[in-house]
């Protein structure tokens, strides 16, 4: 296993609780559980528990780095002896296990104990909810997250006895591509909030989001109707991002179904068939790339450029405003996007009438969307609630484990 500085301060740590506060990419996340696969190695019977925000966020994000982990790793190979999909539960063959949960309230949480706890992206967990998994974890307890604004752990735990702070960014991560720094540290021309969250891990004040306007939903209701698919590509640097948006009782369901690097134009094709995006599904996509859009036409698909003009940024957000948008749970990326896609502010810190291009790369494609499908609808129930239908020893293992042995 390759590891970082991170790896060690967590790992080393003799704190009850060791929070990771940390920009985008310093990979305080992968290396919080290559400390609890060694964990769960050293010692037999250990009970170890990493709590999402829900189960949407903990596939995409933490669960996919764990089974990183796992691949690239001989000696977790021959330790792990089942992973449980359903249950998402690692067992070992020394008895121990590592289980991912999410918890809707403080009384879910009560039930279970454990040796240790990792609470992931904690500013999306309820303070309760916290509490109540700490009284029922007898070792140590590991938190991350981008210090998007203040929290339970600036009020509640730093500063305390037992808790040690960390502080990482992208520079805390030598195995990051030039290029993924580069668009990091670029955020400092577009806002520097942003960049001081993402690039450099300090405890941010983000305002002046765009939208306000957005929930979360667990499925695309019954009956409702598909407008179109919104596209925007990528490649090395960016996501090719796709979402679908509906239209129920005045209210935008959107689903994200794609967000992934590196595709080509026969790459997109495939995966928007493995989404089940049906040929004769309108696709509207950014018209910057019309030979993107002329390839993927050509090879079946109905797809058109998205009406842009010199105001098409701001006229398409004033679109989406018009109506109340439910996100699905599963579309964790574009939620994400929502909770960071803010105004550009002037020299003197004021808000202007532009977003920051940034945090966009499903945004976008659902802007596209309002320009073609939607410009001459309103929302007439945009604050009507209606009814919804959701569909020594342990060293020399430690040693095998990084490959020093």
């Amino acid at each position: 296993m390759h590891t970082t500085i991170l790896f060690n301060s967590n790992y080393y740590s003799t704190a009850q609780v060791v929070v990771n506060q940390g920009g985008t990419s310093s990979g305080k996340t992968y290396a919080i559980q290559q400390v609890l696969f060694c964990l769960a190695c050293e010692n037999e019977k250990q009970v170890i528990t990493v709590v999402g925000q829900d189960i949407p966020n903990l596939k995409a994000g933490v669960l996919r780095d764990a089974q990183a982990i796992h691949a690239a790793s001989a000696v977790l190979q021959r330790m792990v002896k089942n992973f449980n999909k359903t249950d998402r539960v690692y067992e070992f063959t020394n008895g121990s296990l590592i289980e991912y949960k999410s918890y809707a309230n403080a009384q879910d949480a009560k039930s279970g104990k454990r040796d240790y706890l990792f609470i992931n992206e904690a500013n999306g967990i309820q303070w309760d909810i916290f509490a109540e998994l700490s009284l029922r974890t007898r070792k140590r307890i590991f938190i991350d997250y981008n210090p998007n604004n203040s929290f339970w752990v600036h009020n509640n735990l730093l500063g305390k006895p037992n808790v040690q702070f960390l502080i990482s960014d992208h520079r805390h991560n030598p195995f990051l591509a030039y290029e993924v720094r580069q668009k990091i540290e670029a955020l400092k021309q577009q806002d520097i909030e942003l960049w001081k969250v993402y690039a450099r891990g300090l405890t941010g004040r983000i305002t002046g989001l765009v939208f306000n306007n957005w929930h979360i939903c667990e499925a695309i209701p019954i009956g409702a109707k598909l407008i179109a698919a919104g596209l925007d590509f990528g490649f090395t640097n960016d996501e090719t991002g796709c979402v679908l948006v509906y239209l129920q009782n005045g209210e935008l369901w959107v689903d994200e179904v794609l967000y992934q690097t590196g595709l080509t134009n026969t790459d997109i094709s495939e995966k928007l068939k493995q989404a089940g995006i049906n040929y004769t599904t309108p696709i509207i996509a950014d018209s910057a790339e019309p030979k993107s859009i002329e390839e993927l036409k050509r090879l079946g698909w109905m797809i058109t450029g998205a009406k842009k003009g010199p105001d098409s940024v701001q006229h398409s957000i004033d679109i989406l405003k018009r109506y109340k948008i439910n996100i699905t749970r599963r579309s964790t990326n574009l939620r994400k996007e929502f909770e960071r896609y803010k105004w550009r502010t002037d020299n003197s810190g004021k808000a202007i009438n532009q977003p920051v291009d940034a945090c966009n790369h499903l945004i976008d494609p659902l802007r596209y969307v309002a320009l073609n499908k939607l410009n001459n609808k309103a929302s007439k129930t945009l604050n009507t609630k209606l009814p919804y239908q959701p569909g020594p020893e342990s060293h020399s293992l430690l040693n095998e484990l990084l490959g020093l042995s």
